[in-house]
């Protein structure tokens, strides 16, 4: 197993407490939002490090999810988990099928349009709509603009090659 496979991926952050017993206010970063209660066994990052927890209950509660993290039995211990990130390693996340991608696995590519370098993908954004790969500029590339491309299959995105670090795309440099 290599240093990638066991590297934590953050699936979600503790945005407070809840109650009076220990649970907490999870916003999950998963789709959808409970996916992130399927993985028992977590890491918390604290000040000095990654921890592992076990979440042993969990439920949605209004536009969030609220959760017990195990040994975590009152509102102070609680208190010190606060804005902390939950994380599990990657290779606990499910083999995807086909051309489907993981979030993670598209940053840091490379984005041609034709022969010309756009710049690499920072991050994704989730519009509602379809997502969004937001490509900022890196060496090489062809200006210094930060472009919002959509990611829409074989209308925009034409190939995706992992193991090159590269996406191809039908976009407009100017644009």
């Amino acid at each position: 197993m290599s240093d990638a496979d066991t590297k934590p991926l953050v699936i979600g952050r503790i945005r407070g407490v809840y109650g009076v017993k220990g649970w907490l206010k999870i916003h999950s970063y998963t789709e959808p939002m409970d996916n992130l209660l399927q993985y028992e066994k977590c890491q918390i990052k604290r000040r000095h490090g990654w921890e592992a927890v076990v979440i042993d209950a969990g439920k949605r509660h209004g536009k969030g999810l609220v959760a017990h993290i195990e040994g975590v039995d009152d509102r102070a211990q609680a208190e010190a988990l606060k804005d902390c990130e939950i994380a599990i390693p990657l290779n606990v996340l499910p083999e995807l099928a086909g051309e489907d991608y993981y979030w993670h696995q598209l940053e840091g590519l490379s984005v041609f349009s034709g022969d010309e370098l756009l710049g690499r993908v920072d991050h994704m954004v989730d519009t509602g709509a379809n997502d969004v790969l937001v490509v900022k500029p890196c060496e090489g590339s062809r200006d210094q603009r930060e472009r919002l491309i959509p990611w829409l299959r074989e209308a925009v995105i034409r190939r995706v090659d992992i193991a090159s670090g590269s996406i191809e795309v039908d976009w407009d440099p100017e644009f």
